[in-house]
């Protein structure tokens, strides 16, 4: 195979519709907008707009509101952890860190910090520096011979 050589499947695109040429081509005079008005002219916008009467989307209330303060943790459950360890992506030796974590694979972004959930089994010994951990992950960590060292929460500038 060559690179002069590559092209598509037949059939898997179609050529583009010229509108407007002629009443034998299928698509003349009105060019598929319909007879005349308002919509059949160029740059329309009328979304939601019904005829003056006050439009749904403005007759609704508005319920609740963005806490710009919000924290927004990776939430990894303990089974996670384990197969990155038993996977050979995570090092045992070293602190479980959020960059060790991103490094692995386990979580994909940053956010604020990640919390450690119990779900699943933990049998390797494993220090953990995060943001946050649940009652239950704390004491499978420290019921596996690991230990947890929370990290201080920073707060968004206000």
């Amino acid at each position: 195979m060559k690179l002069n050589e590559l092209s598509d499947n037949p059939g898997s695109s179609k050529g583009r519709m010229r509108v407007g040429r002629g009443i034998g081509s299928g698509k003349g005079k009105t060019g598929g907008r319909g007879v005349k008005g308002q919509k059949a002219r160029t740059g329309v916008a009328i979304k939601g707009f019904e005829g003056g009467q006050m439009p749904l989307h403005r007759r609704l209330p508005k319920r609740g509101f963005y806490n710009p303060f919000s924290i927004d943790y990776n939430e990894v459950n303990l089974g996670r952890i384990q197969q990155a360890v038993d996977a050979g992506k995570l090092d045992a030796m070293a602190p479980v860190t959020l960059d060790a974590l991103l490094a692995a694979g386990v979580v994909t972004k940053p956010r604020d910090g990640v919390k450690i959930l119990g779900q699943g089994e933990l049998k390797a010994k494993l220090a953990f520096e995060v943001a946050a951990a649940s009652k239950s992950a704390v004491a499978a960590i420290e019921g596996a011979g690991g230990s947890v060292k929370l990290l201080a929460a920073e707060t968004p500038a206000q």
